[in-house]
């Protein structure tokens, strides 16, 4: 069953690669962030094979695409940042994403040590199935990213964000990544997003219940 859907997930890579994923994202009332703000960066991780499933899964989608509730929260954090810190931004490596490329995903990881960490879309998917979702960090003036003592997508224990004063006391991460963590949560917080337990890079617009109860699923 493991292989079937494997070459099912390859097989929708294929169609994909003529679909106009952008266009249908935008017909679904979704907002480009970068249209909306220029100085926001956007490398999407899943639109290359750089990524922890090793192969591109966002054929067609090559802009950060959010719901205009969220994309508008994103623009109230990048507005305070930028007071606090002229010259930084921040680099959105993921956004909004449809069903569709869930399942492809889903596929990928099933029956490995993979699956915490990508949501299961028998179960109704996560937050980026919303649009309400995003991933991101802080690049610096000169276009670096602060140092988080992880890369984005790390799966350990590290990316913890309920454990980080441990982290921090065993030497696992460093004073500086520490403070960057906190500075990227109390911005996203404050603009009224919510961080998760297990990856620093991640920030929900609302609760789950509240998507489901009060917003579309991109299908």
């Amino acid at each position: 069953m493991k292989y079937i859907c494997i070459i099912l997930s390859l097989l929708f890579s294929v169609f994909c690669q003529g679909q106009d994923l952008d266009g249908y994202m935008a017909e679904r009332g979704l907002v480009d962030v970068s249209a909306m703000d220029t100085t926001l960066r956007v490398e999407l991780a899943y639109a290359t094979a750089d990524n922890f499933l090793g192969k591109v899964v966002y054929s067609g989608i090559t802009r950060a695409w959010l719901h205009p509730d969220a994309a508008g929260k994103l623009l109230v954090a990048h507005r305070l940042l930028k007071q606090e810190h002229p010259g930084w931004r921040f680099v959105v490596y993921d956004a909004a994403r449809p069903m569709s490329v869930q399942r492809q995903m889903w596929a990928l990881v099933r029956g490995t040590d993979k699956t915490n960490y990508v949501s299961n879309p028998a179960n109704g998917g996560g937050l980026h199935n919303y649009g309400l979702a995003v991933d991101l960090t802080i690049l610096d003036e000169r276009g670096i990213p602060l140092p988080m003592g992880t890369p984005f997508d790390y799966f350990g224990e590290e990316a913890h964000t309920d454990n980080e004063e441990a982290l921090l006391e065993n030497g696992r991460i460093t004073r500086a990544e520490y403070e960057n963590r906190r500075l990227l949560r109390r911005i996203m917080r404050k603009a009224g997003f919510r961080s998760i337990p297990y990856e620093w890079w991640h920030f929900n617009a609302c609760t789950r219940a509240e998507a489901r109860h009060d917003y579309p699923v991109i299908d």
